[in-house]
Formats: C-alpha cells, sequence, structure tokens
C-alpha cells in the first residue's frame, strides 16, 4: 500500500497515511487531529529508492578528486 500526503480542511492538519486504494476511492480518510473526513490528498513527489543519507557521487570515495 502506497503513503499518501493528506491536509484537513476543517483545522488544516497535514498527515501522511498508508492508504489502500480502495480507501482513497470511498473518501473514507479520517483526520487523525479533529477526526473529520474533510481531507485532500496533496501532490507530492515521488520518492527515489535508496537509504537515507546517502549521497549521489560519481567519483569513487578516494579517488583524489578534489
Amino acid at each position: 500500500m502506497p503513503i499518501y500526503e493528506f491536509k484537513c480542511n476543517d483545522c488544516g492538519n497535514e498527515f501522511e497515511e498508508l492508504v489502500s486504494i480502495s480507501q482513497l476511492n470511498d473518501n473514507n480518510i479520517s483526520c487523525p487531529e479533529c477526526g473529520e473526513k474533510n481531507v485532500k490528498k496533496q501532490i507530492s513527489t515521488p520518492s527515489i529508492g535508496g537509504s537515507q543519507g546517502s549521497s549521489c557521487s560519481s567519483a569513487p570515495s578516494g579517488s583524489g578528486f578534489t
């Protein structure tokens, strides 16, 4: 199941939720802050695989480039 970002239109709380496609289509998502179902799915950037804190470097470590 994918993680989606939502914003509550009632209290303004922004949160992430692990949601199945059927839950998303049924508008069955509640705000964890106020409990209302008046939430909107936010557009988010896709996550690119890899571990946190990793850097993208084309030069091998210890190659002598500065």
